[in-house]
């Protein structure tokens, strides 16, 4: 499979229903919150649509993965949107809503380097999501989003940052802003 970033709203939770597996079905029946089962079953039939016969499970560090394809998905799912990214390599995205308020925990999360990054209402969402990728990226419970987790770089005309895990290697990060939500991923080309 190419690699393949969707991004798309909340789908009608009867029209979902349809499209997932009896035991996907069963799973989200038993989640009480209705956006949660609306959130499991978008992502899942996304899935579905490209692969109609994947057998979804999760990693050690609770990632999805799929078992019976040669591909890798990252999911994330909030402010009434769902985003999956598929690859032939590791891949990750994140997603969430540019009203939310970040300026709470920026402390938490956010160095005093990064946010001088860029003079924009959106950074801190921004480096919120980037940081999230990077940590779905890792695969790796322990990571701390400030000390280990580390932005360098924005380019905003580009949709582009440049990250870090741990010092390692450059990570190229793209994201999008939209008036809804604000998405960032690490969706490698192949070789």
């Amino acid at each position: 499979m190419n690699n393949l970033l969707c991004i798309e709203p909340l789908g009608d939770p009867e029209r979902l229903r349809r499209c997932v597996s009896a035991e996907e079905l069963r799973q989200a029946e038993a989640m009480r919150s209705p956006r949660r089962q609306a959130e499991f079953l978008s992502w899942r039939a996304l899935v579905r649509r490209h692969l109609p016969d994947a057998r979804i499970d999760y990693d050690p560090a609770g990632a999805p993965v799929v078992r019976n394809h040669p591909v890798r998905i990252g999911v994330s799912h909030g402010a009434g949107y769902v985003a999956v990214c598929f690859s032939d390599r590791r891949c990750a995205v994140d997603i969430e809503s540019p009203r939310r308020d970040f300026a709470r925990i920026a402390s938490r999360f956010a160095s005093g380097g990064e946010l001088a990054l860029w003079d924009d209402p959106l950074l801190l969402p921004l480096l919120w999501s980037a940081k999230e990728t990077l940590y779905k990226y890792a695969g790796r419970r322990e990571l701390r989003l400030l000390e280990d987790l580390h932005i360098e770089r924005i380019d905003p005309a580009a949709g582009r940052m440049q990250g870090r895990i741990l010092g390692g290697e450059a990570l190229r990060i793209d994201f999008r802003a939209k008036p809804d939500y604000v998405a960032a991923w690490i969706l490698h080309e192949a070789s």
